[in-house]
């Protein structure tokens, strides 16, 4: 390996260092204390001139064999970002353009005993320019990102992390460095580049079988031959193959049945929450002549999915939804984005905190969005371990892109190698071949005259349908493939790749966003097949902030409030949303204003989503006017990159904001949901559970001014249907407040719970009558809180005088979540347990504490 220190210096020489690699240039001269932290206040901007160098890697090695002895020395790049121009002792090996690709150079006649090794790089930023400027044959819009961004242009010229030349939630940092490993490889006669291993379940003989790919360099002049063994001692399977490979690159595919009494006995993968994550090892042994033997351990894992598109009794177009082991699967989860600017900062730990994140919120699905990266090895591999599902974008995302040879050539090699890499991942289901694009063209976002778009719509086919889509199906049979999101699905195929509205409530899946209406209202939500994107934004908390910013930059207008959002309008949409239903902050204190806003930014996000998500769950066994059969709701975005203002649900670093812990209990696998429609309120029960429950729906009735119900109505034997979301209750709201003895819809607030006898539980649930603005007699609650440890966790015993809404717990800067957060407190005591993530104590968390309810907000 190459991995560790190198020589940096910039394009004159005047700045030279060390750098660490994996890395790239911002994060050495962080490491070397040559700038500040790149995102603390305005940064982002104040540094663009260290992505607009073009900076050189270089170091000398010694070459740890003798290299007489080996027939094939390469030197492979597992990641290049991005534009560079790689030397071995003075002679130039090749070029790299793509920063997803994998780069491998025959080096066998350059290697000496001591080397040096130089990688060039070229500005991503001029790169990209000037491959739009030769670009002669049409235009490739968009040139550049809306101003808010602060971005760079044309960055859909160049095959890299798109979201690196700025998005809307995110700051323009183009890195330029050696991301991931770079080693030298010697080899004699063979050499396995990629190894992977697909399951398929035989439905005539009912029976799993094994798809084992092996692609492999032959170095020598004349075939191989040999014996495989492949070898899977739980399941008493073993086979040996004899095999012969023929001299150049060249794959070996091998089908191995699963011995037939244990095939019965086949433990699948099910996803979070649906069951076990049950893997098994497995060992592959190539015995090749002349005693080259090559052994690899993988971790084998069993399970189907289909991508169910089918017509719906009583509704025109066609169902969308994941069946998974012949189980139709209810989505439920979030969208990924790279969870930093500056991948090298992102370790292992770092992606299980915000995945483990996901799973604990009875997530099971998230989708890895086309404008960030194709995730590390060890992302699929935690959400192997842990069940989330991954919905799989190529990396192309709100834009349209060239389709000449060189490019098409790049994306090629980039798919096929991305394929092959994350093939063997269960968690995987489905691949998706961009971003919006099909939607950028059909609503002409872009505004392209009518006689030119079918240019446009030939290069949108040529590069998803015939090249990507093409490798897709000849590297990967066993998962389902859709060209973009959203998309039609097979009405889009059907109407040649592009329909004329892929946002179609009746086919595939839709985006939808809306800051202007009121989102507690549920009838401004589409009643979806799927909905893969739909969102509201919110500041990260005060304790993030803080890090970046100095005291004259915490207040709402600030000039580094602004410049942080990244959303056109976006601090005023979040104002507008609030006034709804919120009174807005008034303290003459302007830190504690900032602060309040903070707050109700998160309350209101969290309100929002639970809104617009329950909406999404409970219409998932109903078609009404022909819309419904909801199977997936995923909302828009689980993590963040900065400190920021965004649709995150998780800020940097991991802390959970308010819709995290709402996500919790909207995506509880049991949850009755209420919503009121022309005066009645209906309490649906939806369950992810796999049994049918007698439970008991307990309806109560609160006013405001009183922890003592108003009412409580206690219905027994419900059912609750497996899998689906049932209607359990219904009545006219004026009956329930006459029933409540002179409860008014502003002075009282309805809450509701199943529980069964066997402990199964939902969590409770609460339904305002009212904007909280116009509630009468809510009172400012006096909230006390004690501290106690036990074992390796913290409880909280909270107390409140009064009816408390959103009450908040926050420790600050301790890592770590509380058990629940942002609830509605009817009762006088509420325990709260406290998970940290690094070492803490009773006093540092008593310390830190501070909570907040809706009355604390002036």
């Amino acid at each position: 390996s190459l991995r560790g220190s190198w020589r940096l210096r910039s394009g004159n020489g005047s700045v030279s260092l060390r750098a660490e690699v994996p890395g790239c240039v911002h994060t050495a001269l962080l490491c070397r204390g040559l700038i500040q932290d790149p995102y603390y206040r305005f940064n982002d901007v104040m540094y663009r001139w260290i992505s607009l160098d073009n900076w050189t890697y270089s170091r000398t090695f010694k070459t740890p064999f003798d290299i007489r002895k080996w027939q094939k020395v390469n030197l492979v790049f597992e990641g290049v970002d991005t534009v560079a121009q790689i030397l071995l002792n003075n002679v130039t090996l090749g070029r790299t353009d793509n920063m997803f690709n994998r780069y491998s150079f025959d080096i066998t006649s350059v290697i000496q005993e001591v080397n040096f090794i130089e990688v060039r790089f070229l500005s991503a930023v001029s790169y990209a320019a000037e491959q739009s400027r030769c670009h002669k044959a049409h235009s490739i819009p968009p040139a550049c990102p809306p101003p808010v961004q602060k971005g760079e242009c044309h960055v859909n010229f160049i095959r890299k992390e798109q979201c690196s030349f700025s998005w809307d939630w995110g700051p323009s940092f183009p890195t330029q460095g050696i991301w991931k490993d770079v080693r030298i490889e010697a080899y004699n006669r063979y050499h396995l580049i990629y190894f992977s291993i697909t399951p398929f379940f035989a439905k005539s003989a009912q029976q799993w079988c094994l798809e084992v790919e092996s692609i492999f360099d032959v170095v020598s002049s004349k075939p191989i031959s040999g014996l495989v063994t492949v070898n899977i001692p739980k399941l008493q399977t073993q086979h040996t193959f004899s095999v012969k490979l023929q001299p150049g690159e060249g794959s070996i595919v091998l089908h191995v049945n699963i011995n037939k009494v244990k095939s019965a006995a086949v433990e699948p993968w099910w996803p979070n929450g649906h069951g076990k994550q049950t893997g098994y090892n497995m060992t592959t042994t190539f015995m090749m002549e002349a005693g080259c033997q090559i052994e690899k351990f993988s971790k084998v894992y069993f399970r189907t999915v289909e991508l169910v598109q089918e017509p719906i009794p009583g509704s025109p177009g066609l169902s969308f939804y994941f069946r998974i082991n012949g189980r139709p699967i209810f989505i439920k989860g979030s969208n990924w984005i790279p969870a930093d600017s500056f991948q090298d900062r992102v370790t292992y730990d770092t992606l299980r905190l915000l995945l483990k994140s996901a799973a604990d919120a009875n997530m099971n699905a998230l989708r890895v969005w086309g404008g960030g990266i194709y995730e590390q090895d060890e992302f699929y591999d935690i959400c192997d371990e842990i069940g989330i599902m991954i919905w799989q974008d190529f990396m192309f995302a709100c834009a349209l892109y060239p389709s000449d040879q060189n490019y098409l050539e790049s994306v090629r090699a980039e798919v096929s190698h991305q394929v092959r890499r994350l093939k063997s991942h269960p968690s995987i289901i489905l691949w998706s071949g961009n971003n919006e694009n099909e939607a950028a063209i059909a609503s002409n976002w872009f505004s392209i005259p009518y006689p030119d778009i079918g240019v446009y719509i030939k290069d949108y086919v040529t590069l998803y349908v015939k090249n990507i889509r093409e490798i897709v199906l000849s590297e990967d049979k066993s998962r389902p493939f859709v060209a973009s999101s959203p998309t039609n699905g097979l009405e889009s195929v059907k109407e040649g790749w592009l329909s004329q509205n892929p946002y179609d409530t009746h086919y595939g899946d839709t985006h939808f966003y809306d800051y202007n209406s009121d989102c507690w209202n549920w009838t401004v939500y589409p009643k979806t097949r799927f909905a893969s994107e739909y969102g509201f934004q919110s500041w990260p908390s005060f304790s993030a902030i803080e890090k970046v910013s100095s005291p004259e930059d915490w207040s709402y207008t600030s000039n580094f409030s602004l410049h942080r959002q990244h959303h056109e309008g976006g601090n005023i949409q979040m104002l507008q949303e609030i006034g709804r239903h919120f009174k807005l902050p008034q303290s003459p204190d302007p830190v504690k204003q900032f602060k309040d806003m903070i707050y109700l930014t998160q309350v209101m996000q969290a309100q929002c989503i639970k809104t617009e998500t329950e909406f999404y769950r409970s219409s998932q066994s109903e078609i009404i006017n022909g819309e419904g059969h909801t199977m997936g709701a995923l909302y828009w975005q689980l993590n963040d990159i900065w400190q920021a203002p965004s649709w995150a649900s998780l800020e940097y670093g991991g802390k959970w904001k308010l819709l995290h812990y709402f996500a919790q209990n909207f995506f509880a696998p049991l949850l009755p949901v209420a919503y009121e429609d022309k005066g009645m309120l209906h309490i649906y029960g939806v369950s992810d559970l796999h049994e049918d429950h007698k439970l008991t729906l307990r309806v109560i009735v609160h006013a405001w001014s009183s922890l003592e119900p108003v009412c409580t109505l206690a219905k027994e034997g419900v059912t609750i249907k497996a899998q689906s979301a049932v209607p359990i209750y219904k009545e006219s709201i004026s009956d329930l407040l006459e029933r409540c003895r002179n409860c008014t819809r502003k002075s009282c607030v309805v809450t509701f719970c199943l529980a069964g006898e066997d402990g199964l539980r939902s969590p409770p649930n609460h339904y305002f009558l009212s904007s909280l603005k116009d509630a009468m007699g809510l009172e400012k609650a006096q909230l006390s809180a004690s501290v106690s440890q036990q074992d390796d966790i913290y409880i909280f015993a909270l107390q409140t005088t009064a009816i408390a809404p959103f009450v908040t717990l926050d420790v600050g800067s301790i890592k770590g979540r509380f058990s629940d957060n942002g609830f509605l407190m009817t009762e006088k005591r509420k325990m709260v347990v406290f998970y940290p993530w690094e070492p803490t104590s009773v006093e540092k968390l008593e310390s830190s504490l501070i909570l907040t309810s809706l009355l604390d907000v002036v």
